[in-house]
């Protein structure tokens, strides 16, 4: 598996990916030119998922269903981890979000801040796990 950097103004194919993790269409195309964005490809070619970060903020990461529960998002954010550049991330997911929070500390973020508020101003209320999405829970990693 590797990352692929994808150029601003390339990046609209990938949309599908990216309205898996952020479920805001609106709001994805706020950010999509920003940052850097990587296609997570398998060695074969096939792209599996898309990781986009913006400075140290990781804004979206997200793995075809398909290929979910597969390890690959932990795999990806360690290509990130590794990159000699980096050497924090930081990372903000919904309260709602248990699985994403599980995921973000096996992967070694640890809680930063809260972002009060946050998911009220998208258009559409977010519900997961009967848990509706208010605040966004940032968490950080460091190297």
């Amino acid at each position: 598996m590797n990352l692929q950097a994808v150029a601003p103004g390339l990046r609209l194919p990938l949309l599908p990916l990216l309205l898996i993790a952020d479920e805001s269409e609106e709001i994805v195309q706020t950010y999509i030119d920003e940052g850097t964005m990587y296609k997570i490809a398998m060695d074969d070619g096939e792209v599996v998922g898309v990781v986009q970060v913006i400075g140290d903020e990781i804004k979206n990461l997200a793995i075809a269903p398909g290929n979910q529960g597969q390890g690959l998002g932990k795999k990806a954010i360690k290509l990130l981890q590794e990159q000699p550049h980096v050497s924090k991330l930081v990372v903000g997911t919904a309260n709602s979000s248990i699985d994403n929070l599980a995921f973000y500390q096996k992967c070694g973020f640890r809680f930063s801040d809260i972002r009060r508020d946050f998911f009220l101003k998208y258009p559409e209320p977010i519900f997961e796990n009967g848990i509706r999405a208010i605040d966004m829970l940032m968490l950080e990693w460091t190297k």
